[in-house]
Protein backbone atom coordinates (compact mmCIF):
# COMPACT_ATOMS: atom_id res chain seq x y z
CA UNK A 1 0.00 0.00 0.00
CA UNK A 2 1.09 3.26 -0.96
CA UNK A 3 0.01 5.51 1.47
CA UNK A 4 2.01 8.43 1.22
CA UNK A 5 0.22 8.70 -2.22
CA UNK A 6 -3.27 8.17 -0.68
CA UNK A 7 -2.30 11.28 1.43
CA UNK A 8 -1.07 13.35 -1.74
CA UNK A 9 -4.08 13.27 -3.23
CA UNK A 10 -6.57 13.50 -0.41
CA UNK A 11 -4.04 16.92 0.15
CA UNK A 12 -4.68 17.89 -3.16
CA UNK A 13 -8.78 17.36 -2.91
CA UNK A 14 -8.86 15.07 -5.90
CA UNK A 15 -10.39 11.85 -6.66
CA UNK A 16 -8.84 8.67 -8.20
CA UNK A 17 -10.61 9.63 -11.29
CA UNK A 18 -9.18 12.78 -11.22
CA UNK A 19 -5.75 11.99 -11.14
CA UNK A 20 -6.47 9.21 -13.23
CA UNK A 21 -7.40 11.72 -15.73
CA UNK A 22 -5.35 14.08 -15.39
CA UNK A 23 -2.04 11.30 -15.93
CA UNK A 24 -3.98 9.30 -18.78
CA UNK A 25 -4.68 6.32 -16.99
CA UNK A 26 -7.75 4.65 -15.99
CA UNK A 27 -9.17 4.72 -12.75
CA UNK A 28 -8.80 1.03 -12.03
CA UNK A 29 -4.87 0.81 -12.72
CA UNK A 30 -4.56 4.45 -10.65
CA UNK A 31 -6.11 2.55 -7.78
CA UNK A 32 -4.01 -0.71 -8.25
CA UNK A 33 -0.97 1.35 -7.87
CA UNK A 34 -2.75 3.13 -4.94
CA UNK A 35 -2.82 -0.03 -3.30
CA UNK A 36 0.09 -1.69 -4.28
CA UNK A 37 -1.51 -4.38 -6.50
CA UNK A 38 -0.18 -2.77 -9.87
CA UNK A 39 2.80 -0.56 -10.72
CA UNK A 40 5.55 -2.53 -9.18
CA UNK A 41 8.07 -1.41 -10.16
CA UNK A 42 6.17 1.34 -11.59
CA UNK A 43 7.17 2.66 -15.19
CA UNK A 44 9.22 6.11 -15.76
CA UNK A 45 6.23 7.76 -17.97
CA UNK A 46 3.76 6.99 -15.46
CA UNK A 47 5.37 7.83 -12.52
CA UNK A 48 5.69 11.38 -14.46
CA UNK A 49 2.19 11.50 -15.14
CA UNK A 50 1.15 10.78 -11.36
CA UNK A 51 3.62 13.24 -9.97
CA UNK A 52 2.76 15.85 -12.21
CA UNK A 53 -1.21 15.54 -12.22
CA UNK A 54 -0.88 15.73 -8.20
CA UNK A 55 2.70 18.21 -7.70
CA UNK A 56 5.26 16.06 -6.47
CA UNK A 57 8.84 14.37 -7.90
CA UNK A 58 8.35 11.54 -10.12
CA UNK A 59 11.16 9.62 -8.20
CA UNK A 60 9.54 9.36 -4.83
CA UNK A 61 7.91 6.01 -6.38
CA UNK A 62 11.06 4.92 -6.42
CA UNK A 63 12.16 5.86 -2.71
CA UNK A 64 9.38 4.33 -1.90
CA UNK A 65 10.18 0.63 -2.62
CA UNK A 66 13.54 0.94 -1.02
CA UNK A 67 11.68 0.88 2.34
CA UNK A 68 8.30 -0.76 4.05
CA UNK A 69 5.22 1.57 3.51
CA UNK A 70 3.54 0.45 7.10
CA UNK A 71 5.99 1.76 9.22
CA UNK A 72 4.38 4.15 11.58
Amino acid sequence: MRHWLIDIRKEAHMSQQAVADKAGISQSYYAGIESGARGNPLGVPIAKAIAAALGFEWTKFYEDSAEPDDQE
